[in-house]
């Protein structure tokens, strides 16, 4: 199914918002034959109070897309279904919202690949780029996986991961961001 929302600014979530967003789900933007399907680690509680994948100030997720190549501009989380012009999608592998990615426990992370791999069969996108090196390391038990291109398919589609854009990962400055998710870019563009 392929969301389509109206670009609306959502208003900034109160401190009842977040604590109510723990029972919210963030819808994926998912269409047939994407490009590339980016996949969100899970939904933080901002992004699901206002309904939109990351959604927090701060989440450097659209600069990196815009900068990577796969936008004519920077989009804002509300903004998202636009993406799906440029044959993207976004999902989650775990869809519980929570404060932070750690809260997550390896045995959610495997289902989530489970439930991702159905996902994937059904929509089938050219490359599903998991965005999180760690949740891809723990949900798919690579403990030694690497950035960028995997050497393993899921479901026929290329895996690509890439580093978390959390403005917590403090590994990944936005110019390191910039030049890994053009690099799946030009992946994707070489594979059209």
């Amino acid at each position: 199914m392929t969301l389509r929302r109206q670009a609306v600014r959502p208003p900034k979530p109160t401190k009842a918002d977040l604590a109510a967003a723990i029972f919210k789900k963030v819808p994926d933007l998912i269409a047939p034959r994407l490009s590339v399907l980016f996949v969100g680690i899970n939904p933080g509680l901002y992004t699901a109070a206002i309904g939109y994948h990351f959604g927090r100030p701060g989440n450097r997720f659209w600069p990196a897309l815009h900068a990577g190549g796969f936008t004519d501009r920077v989009l804002k989380p509300w903004e998202n279904s636009q993406l799906l012009d440029h044959g993207c999608g976004i999902t989650n592998m775990v869809a519980r919202p929570t404060a932070r990615a750690d809260e997550l426990t390896a045995e959610e992370l495997r289902a989530g690949a489970i439930s991702l791999e159905k996902k994937v069969r059904r929509y089938q996108p050219r490359f599903v780029a998991i965005v999180g090196i760690t949740s891809y390391r723990t949900a798919f038990a690579r403990p030694t996986a690497q950035l960028g291109l995997q050497n393993e398919k899921l479901a026929g589609a290329s895996i690509w991961v890439l580093p978390n854009p959390s403005g917590l990962n403090a590994h990944y400055q936005p110019a390191d961001l910039a030049k890994l998710f053009r690099a799946l870019r030009n992946a994707a563009r070489s594979d059209d």
